[in-house]
């Protein structure tokens, strides 16, 4: 990897502004000042120091966002906000993407990586990841309404979806309902509450398998996911 490269990704600066470091003498690989941009380096073998700061080369980034409603859980979009948006330069520089996607009017936890890989043991069906959501929806849940979604319903097309957890939150509130799937269907939520004649108006997601959200994170913030909830994710 030639080092202007890795400084870049690793947000010390633009390539430009990486060159004029290098006329400072400021950067080095192995104790040695390098002079040319399209020096190569080894990220995992030799030592970078720039501006007197050791640099770690990160391939991979893992971000928990806190999604909130009027975002698409896209990369780029001519004329609406994207995730994306939320993250600053730093981060977009690892050029991460959503691993699935929330509607636009839901909020709640979403992964951003631009591990590939991952994401894909992640999407897979076959690893029946569980993720549960908050909804709350226009009616009353009958316990006829609970015992079909939890036995799987017809959510159009001929679909019928898996046997989902359904529990009412309380019962002060019994039309919000906590609801957990292992499935990742095109409006799944939205669909299997259609399928008993209610209509959900807030819909927010929770965990998705060994990720939590974290209850510090407020609309709209992420932090980097710590080695435990990583190490959750290799383990896929």
């Amino acid at each position: 990897m030639r080092i202007d490269k890795l400084l870049s990704n690793m947000g010390v600066g633009s390539r430009k502004e990486v060159k004029a470091l290098m006329k400072k003498k400021k950067v080095f690989i192995n104790g040695v000042a390098v002079k040319s941009p399209n020096t190569q380096v080894n990220p995992e073998k030799d030592q970078v120091i720039c501006d007197g700061k050791v640099i770690k080369y990160q391939k991979y980034g893992y971000w928990m966002l806190h999604k909130p409603s009027g975002y698409l859980s896209a990369t780029y979009d001519h004329h609406q906000r994207t995730v994306i948006d939320l993250l600053d330069e730093k981060i977009q520089i690892f050029e991460p993407f959503p691993v699935g996607r929330l509607d636009k009017d839901t909020e709640g936890l979403l992964l951003l990586t631009n591990d590939g890989q991952l994401a894909h043991k992640l999407l897979s069906p076959k690893n029946h990841i569980e993720k549960t959501y908050i909804a709350k929806v226009d009616q009353t849940l009958t316990s006829t309404d609970v015992e079909q979604l939890e036995q799987g319903v017809d959510i159009g097309e001929g679909v019928l979806t898996q046997p989902a957890t359904v529990k009412v939150m309380s019962d002060e509130e019994p039309t919000v309902i906590q609801l957990t799937i292992t499935e990742g269907k095109f409006h799944q939520v939205k669909r299997m509450f259609h399928a008993v004649d209610k209509k959900v108006t807030y819909l927010k997601r929770m965990s998705m398998g060994g990720l939590v959200l974290d209850e510090l994170l407020t609309r709209g913030a992420y932090r980097e996911l710590t080695q435990k909830e990583i190490e959750w994710l290799q383990e896929l």
